[in-house]
């Protein structure tokens, strides 16, 4: 298999709207590559456009474990998490993405978290009492 000529091919399916289509195409190359950032990166990528969830984890949580200042990669894990409901575990992740680099993005996603946490933990003072 020539991995550049695959990965070229589930970039463009990435580009071109198929998420799905560009997963298929590099789950091989992560694992015959699986230091290679650029592809680990654009898998996680395509697993959170199709809410592949668990997926897009493992593979943001690798590259961070490659490399613990991947700023992007912070930020999408901890928008993985807000996705999947978790939003107190996405808090740390979204603060250190914007610790690390200033970005409107960056600095949305976690005012959001932010404020849904403060809205449910109102709600349970609430409930509790």
């Amino acid at each position: 298999m020539d991995l550049l000529a695959e990965y070229r091919r589930a970039t463009m399916y990435f580009e071109t709207g198929d998420p799905l289509g560009a997963a298929r195409l590099l789950e091989p190359i992560v694992e015959a590559e699986p230091h290679n950032a650029s592809v680990r990166q654009l898998l996680a990528r395509a697993y959170f456009m199709s809410a592949q969830l668990k997926g897009a984890e493992k593979q943001l949580r690798a590259l961070i474990e490659l490399d613990p200042t991947d700023h992007y990669a912070h930020h999408v894990l901890g928008r993985t998490l807000e996705r999947g409901g978790r939003l107190t575990e996405a808090l740390p992740y979204l603060r250190l993405a914007l610790a690390m680099h200033q970005q409107p993005e960056y600095e949305d996603a976690l005012r959001r978290v932010e404020g849904l946490v403060n809205i449910h933990e109102r709600a349970d003072r609430r409930a509790a009492g």
